[in-house]
C-alpha cells in the first residue's frame, strides 16, 4: 500500500504547491521577509510603512478568526469558488478593524477530501484578491488533504488575521458618550451570515435554483448570493488618514451574525444605548425579498441579517456629517447617519433620533 492508495497523492499535492507563491507574493509588503520553503511566515514590526507612515511607540497585536460558513454550498452547487476567499479575509480583516487596528497579515486553512489543484488555484486567488484590498500580507497558509472527511468537490475554509494598533489609539469603548452619532458604511448583500435560513427559504421553501432569474433583484439567486464580502479597510485608513491628531471615531461594530441588534451593543460602555432610525439608510432588495419569500418577520431579519449596513461607526456629533461626506467621496461607500447613542442598558432600539 501507498499513500495514493489511501486518498493523497504527493505528486498531485506538488502541483498544487507550485500554483501558489504567485498568489502571495502579489501581497506582500516590505515588512514581509521571505524565507523560501520555511515553515512559517516572517513579518516585520518595525518598518515605517504603515497606517500613518509611522512606527509604533506601543503596539498592540490583534488577532481574528472566521471561516465562510454555509455561503460555501452555493459555491459548491455552482462551481463558482473565485470569490469566497474574499468572504474569508473580509470576515476576519473587518473585526480586526473593530478594535481601530491596521491589519497586517493574513494565514488561510483549505481542508478538502482530494487533491485538485484549478480548486485549490480558484479559492487562494480569491483570498490573494482580499488581501490586496485589505492591504495585508498573505504570508502562509495550509491545504489538508483529508480523504473521507469531505465530500468530493466540497471543502472547508478558515482565515486568520493579524493587526497591529498603537494602544493609547485603541478603541474598546471608553470614548464612546450619550450624544456619539451612529454611521452605517453599506453592505455588499448578506455578506457571509444568515445563509442557513437564507438558503432554506429560497432553495428548500420557495424552490428556486441558482440559475433562477429574480426580477425584483435584477440577477440570477447565484449572483446576488455569492456577492463577496465587503472590505472596510480602505474606506477606514482613508478616515484615520484624514483626522491624523483628532480623535472622531469612538467606537466600530461588525455587523455579522446577530445583526444590527446583537452586534452594537458589544463596544457599547454601561450606561449607554443605541437607538437606530428605520429608513435612515438603503436597504438592498435582496433583504425585503427574502423577507416576503419566507414570511420572515421583521424582528427576525434584524437578528440574522446585516439589512443593507456591515460596519457600523460611532463618531463624535461634530464630526459626523463630516466623516459621511468624506466615506461617501473619497472611499466611495455609501454612508449614512443612522442613529444615536442614548441613555439606556447596553442595548438597542428603534426611534428617531434628537
Amino acid at each position: 500500500m501507498d499513500y495514493r492508495s489511501a486518498g493523497v497523492d504527493l505528486d498531485v499535492y506538488e502541483q498544487t504547491m507550485s500554483r501558489l507563491p504567485p498568489l502571495l507574493r502579489r501581497t506582500f509588503t516590505p515588512r514581509v521577509l521571505e524565507w523560501k520553503d520555511g515553515f512559517a511566515g516572517l513579518f516585520r514590526l518595525n518598518d515605517q510603512i504603515g497606517l500613518l507612515s509611522r512606527t509604533y511607540r506601543d503596539p498592540v497585536l490583534v488577532a481574528s478568526t472566521d471561516g465562510v460558513g454555509t455561503k460555501l454550498k452555493l459555491a459548491f452547487a455552482t462551481g463558482r469558488h473565485a470569490t469566497v476567499g474574499i468572504d474569508l479575509v473580509a470576515m476576519s480583516v473587518n473585526d480586526c478593524l473593530c478594535a481601530g487596528a491596521e491589519p497586517l497579515l493574513f494565514l488561510d486553512y483549505v481542508a478538502m477530501s482530494r487533491d485538485e489543484p484549478e480548486l485549490t488555484s480558484q479559492i487562494i486567488k480569491g483570498v490573494s484578491d482580499g488581501c490586496v484590498e485589505a492591504e495585508c500580507a498573505l504570508l502562509g497558509g495550509e491545504t489538508a488533504i483529508l480523504p473521507d472527511f469531505y465530500r468530493p468537490g466540497e471543502y472547508d475554509l478558515a482565515g486568520f488575521c493579524l493587526g497591529v494598533v498603537e494602544r493609547r489609539r485603541m478603541l474598546d469603548g471608553r470614548d464612546i458618550r450619550v450624544g456619539d452619532r451612529v454611521i452605517g458604511l453599506a453592505s455588499s448583500g448578506l455578506h457571509s451570515n444568515g445563509y442557513s435560513l437564507a438558503r432554506k427559504i429560497v432553495f428548500e421553501h420557495a424552490g428556486l435554483t441558482p440559475e433562477t432569474f429574480v426580477p425584483e433583484l435584477n440577477r440570477t439567486v447565484a449572483d446576488e448570493l455569492l456577492e463577496p464580502t465587503r472590505i472596510y479597510v480602505p474606506a477606514m485608513k482613508a478616515v484615520y488618514r484624514h483626522y491624523r491628531v483628532k480623535r472622531t471615531v469612538h467606537g466600530i461594530a461588525h455587523i455579522t451574525g446577530g445583526g444590527l441588534i446583537d452586534n452594537p451593543p458589544r463596544i457599547l460602555p454601561e450606561g449607554c444605548s443605541i437607538r437606530l432610525a428605520r429608513g435612515s439608510w438603503t436597504v438592498p432588495p435582496v433583504f425585503p425579498w427574502l423577507m416576503k419569500l419566507g414570511r420572515v418577520d421583521a424582528e427576525e431579519m434584524d437578528r440574522v441579517f446585516n439589512m443593507g449596513i456591515g460596519l457600523v461607526l460611532i463618531v463624535a456629533e461634530y464630526y459626523a456629517e463630516a466623516i459621511v461626506r468624506h466615506l461617501r467621496q473619497e472611499a466611495s461607500i455609501p454612508s449614512w447617519i443612522i442613529g444615536e447613542v442614548v441613555t439606556g442598558d447596553r442595548s438597542v432600539t428603534w426611534g428617531t433620533p434628537n
